[in-house]
């Protein structure tokens, strides 16, 4: 597997969506929770998607409870939680494990592609993020502690490219 899109994911609503779906376009693909002190972050997620998605990114949320449980819910209470809360559009795939021996394929690629500091490939918390170019190679990696406005320079460049 070599880019983004040797992958397949299921969306929220449990439909399985192959991400070459998203050829051509930049992703920002975001593990989330909904009980997380960086639970607003989505409201920044949601300015970005709005901003950007006419000139070709895609946010992709993937909720995941391997922190703190922060996401305990089912997939549709999960969906309810991000649409009356925050008014997330963007695609919100269904609940998966980022890390360990259950974790979803893609994030083993993702964090092979862009390890954390001192080379980690672990997921340290809830909104990690990875900025995928628009030929599906993974660009960046940002911390939780990275605000959504703050990777608006790397978006622009990554949809210029």
């Amino acid at each position: 597997m070599s880019t983004i899109y040797d992958f397949e994911a299921q969306q929220i609503s449990g439909k399985s969506v192959p991400l070459e779906k998203f050829k051509g376009k930049a992703l920002l693909i975001v593990n989330t929770a909904s009980a997380c002190g960086f639970t607003p972050q989505f409201a920044g997620l949601e300015e970005l998607h709005k901003e950007y998605v006419a000139k070709g990114l895609v946010v992709l949320g993937f909720p995941c409870n391997q922190f703190g449980a922060q996401d305990k819910g089912s997939n549709d209470e999960i969906a309810e939680f991000c649409q009356l809360n925050y008014g997330v559009s963007f695609p919100m795939m269904a609940k998966i494990d980022v890390n360990g021996a259950g974790a979803h394929p893609l994030y083993k690629f993702l964090t092979k592609e862009a390890p954390g500091l001192l080379g980690s490939t672990a997921i340290k918390w809830n909104f990690t993020k990875f900025l995928i170019g628009k030929d599906g190679a993974v660009l960046q990696r940002y911390a939780p502690t990275d605000t959504p406005k703050s990777l608006a320079k790397d978006i622009e460049a990554a949809l210029a490219a």
